[in-house]
């Protein structure tokens, strides 16, 4: 029965995102548009718009490919369990990874598809009313909500019974689900390129706008005049649409694998138990779809609160049906890892998760919405200049981790007495609970921000772009908000992870208490410790300047172009938005190789040279440092992005002041943190764990080469 319901909820989530694709694609490109060269421009941007993105998306998954095939050869060969030797675990892992990577390729695919087709529909939509461009934007986030998890779950449930068909009977249920580790671990791995690439393309193509654009040329953020304003709008899709969804894609099947292995002996015999992490996920769906029935906007001050509406809705409604699924898919009691627990306990870790994740996302947007004083006070700063601004926006940063850390904390605590580290596992699909949801109201964000681009590039009447304003406003602040929540469940599924990868290699050691031979005050763990907590600023230092590189390049084209193409600032000739976009896709491509390599190649030299204790310092170090900085990056960013938004609506002076164009140094300054080097902690610390605990069996037997 488990099965079954978990494959036609599944199917049913693919259903009502092809629903709302089809709500959204069947709006007329022109709609409501009488003036044939209005309706032409729009047609013009539109086709440039989505051309881009999708010549960078072909551009990025041709590298991801090759990437795939080489990494699914390396899993087959070293991956390699002693205990199984006629098995040959590593073929069946290297099938799971490339599945998990198949699905996490298709899911961005899905969601940039209908992000560019809803972009210029909801501009259309503008011109009738704030209630139905709202509707049509949150509808193209929806797809991408909906149509991932359903695939998540349904690449999940294929896998398991792909592998239960393929490996010989007989085969003990934790090898099965440590196979399965490799689907997340193929979803993350793309998550790292999307990310990486996807925010690299973004913030070269935005600093370039903003720096010549804004500042240099004094015009507007969307003005077809600037070259680069194509590109900046291809950027907010391939980075806050396809790079969101690889990366929550990445936390919602590595958190589930991390699950499954943990609870794998102790629930061998009972399949609704057994299957209980991929059943959270997929009660979900039905969820967010009662959730989406509460969004409605009548006024332009509804946008906002509705949105946030929506997180609180369904966190109440998973916290409460939760309750009875966990309740009849659990026992009363049962026994991991030598400790006895109740599903009552479990609930209380699930309960935790889902409530740290919503004090996440609060915190998130009272430290990065200009509602609040915290970004009002680095708008203020930006009266006595740029260097004033930086300075308190990087204080925001450092003050907003304390509050999301604590939350975090707890949801780490709270877990662990109830269910130990199944309970975290079981923590980190409760913050997951509200998944849909979070991706809807994220990818809602840059349809919003690029229907607003469209209306100033096509030259529509006031009244259209007021509304577009309003619902970027809001997309803005559910952006940081996204950003927030897929930090904090970045966390607790690489802390699952963590645990999951001390479960394999204890086991893969019966002769060994690797559990007691782990100790801080061990050398080759406390030395992992510092090296780990180094990753993360190293990374980001790699992606800051891989982003800065770019930039250079998109700048010196924009001024370029301003200064030899005749006309351009009259209107009279047209740039080379093209050329724009072609400079962000071969700077992405080629800077995140780099990073890539770090992140990838770390945990295995670690593990080969210096053993399991070693690579546990690495793993711990780099996800305490790892997740504080993404907390830190991302919001300061997202404050110096509203604190700009906050002038440009007309306080402390406006637009064209000297405090607007400190406010503005600022968010190029924050364009970075925010949108390339925070999120792509994420991948770091979730992406380490993962291949660690596929590649436990390697380091099992042949790891420690220099200190053995």
């Amino acid at each position: 029965m488990t099965i079954s319901l978990i494959l036609v909820l599944s199917v049913f989530g693919l259903l009502i995102a092809l629903y709302y694709a089809r709500q959204v694609s069947q709006i007329p490109l022109t709609q409501g548009i009488s003036d044939p060269a209005e309706a032409e421009r729009l047609r013009k941007i539109h086709g440039a718009i989505s051309k881009g993105a999708m010549a960078f998306l072909t551009q990025e998954y041709r590298y991801m490919i090759y990437f795939m095939v080489a990494f699914a050869v390396l899993i087959s060969f070293l991956v390699d369990d002693p205990h199984t030797a006629n098995l040959n675990e590593g073929l069946y892992t290297a099938l799971s990874f490339l599945l998990g990577a198949g699905v996490s390729m298709v899911s961005g695919f899905i969601g940039m598809k209908i992000a560019t087709i809803g972009n210029a529909r909801t501009t259309v939509s503008a011109k009738t009313s704030i209630s139905r461009a709202f509707q049509v934007a949150l509808q193209s986030g929806a797809v991408m909500g909906f149509g991932l998890v359903g695939l998540a779950v349904l690449g999940l449930m294929g896998v398991y019974l792909m592998l239960v068909g393929l490996l010989p009977s007989g085969v003990d249920t934790h090898i099965l689900m440590e196979v399965m580790a490799g689907f997340g671990l193929g979803g993350s791995s793309i998550a790292l390129f999307g990310r990486v690439g996807g925010g690299i393309f973004t913030k070269a193509a935005d600093v370039g706008a903003d720096l010549v654009g804004k500042v240099e040329q004094g015009i507007p953020e969307d003005d077809p005049r600037n070259p680069a304003v194509i590109a900046d709008n291809v950027g907010d899709n391939v980075g806050d649409v396809a790079g969101m969804g690889a990366d929550l894609f990445g936390s919602c099947a590595e958190s589930t694998c991390a699950a499954l292995v943990i609870g794998a002996v102790a629930f061998a015999t009972n399949l609704e138990a057994l299957l209980f992490p991929i059943l959270i996920t997929a009660i979900g769906i039905p969820l967010a779809l009662a959730t989406m029935f509460t969004a409605r906007v009548q006024e332009e001050k509804d946008v906002a609160p509705t949105l946030k509406k929506m997180l609180i809705v369904s966190t109440i409604l998973s916290v409460v049906v939760m309750f009875f699924v966990t309740k009849w898919a659990l026992p009363a009691t049962f026994v991991i890892s030598g400790s006895e627990y109740t599903n009552l306990g479990i609930y209380w870790c699930y309960f935790a998760g889902a409530v740290a994740g919503l004090a996440v996302g609060l915190l998130t947007e009272y430290y990065t919405s200009h509602d609040f004083a915290p970004v009002r006070e680095v708008a203020k700063a930006s009266e006595t200049g740029a260097a004033t601004n930086i300075i308190f926006g990087l204080a925001l940063g450092y003050h907003s981790s304390v509050g999301s850390i604590l939350a975090i904390a707890v949801s780490i605590y709270v877990p662990f007495y109830f269910g130990g580290m199944y309970g975290v596992a079981i923590a980190a699909l409760g913050m997951l609970s509200t998944l849909i949801i979070g991706l809807t109201i994220d990818a809602y964000g840059p349809v919003a921000d690029n229907a607003g681009g469209i209306a100033e590039m096509s030259g529509m009447e006031e009244g259209v772009r007021k509304r577009t304003d309003v619902l970027d406003a809001a997309g803005n602040t559910t952006a940081a908000i996204g950003k927030g929540f897929a930090i904090g469940s970045a966390i607790l599924t690489a802390l699952a992870l963590f645990a999951a990868f001390l479960t394999r290699a204890d086991y893969l050691q019966p002769d060994v208490d690797l559990m007691a031979s782990i100790s801080l005050l061990d050398p080759l763990v406390l030395t992992g410790l510092f090296v780990g907590a180094m990753l993360p600023f190293l990374f980001s230092a790699m992606t800051m300047k891989s982003v800065g590189k770019a930039a250079f390049d998109m700048i010196e084209e924009v001024r370029r172009q301003f200064r030899t193409i005749d006309g351009i600032m009259e209107g009279k000739a047209e740039p080379d938005y093209a050329q724009c976009v072609a400079i962000s896709t071969k700077a992405a491509v080629r800077e995140m190789i780099p990073p890539g390599i770090l992140i990838l190649g770390t945990p295995i030299l670690v593990g080969f040279l210096f053993g399991i204790p070693a690579l546990a310092g690495v793993l711990a170090g780099s996800l305490v440092a790892g997740g504080v900085l993404a907390i830190s990056s991302a919001n300061s960013g997202g404050a110096w992005d509203n604190a700009k938004k906050y002038i440009e609506a007309g306080n402390l002076g406006g637009k064209g002041t000297d405090t607007h164009k400190a406010a503005v140094v600022g968010d190029t300054v924050g364009d970075p943190l925010k949108d390339t080097s925070g999120p792509s902690l994420n991948i770091l610390i979730k992406l380490s764990a993962i291949l660690s605990l596929v590649f436990v069996p390697f380091f099992v037997e042949y790891g420690g080469l220099l200190v053995n």
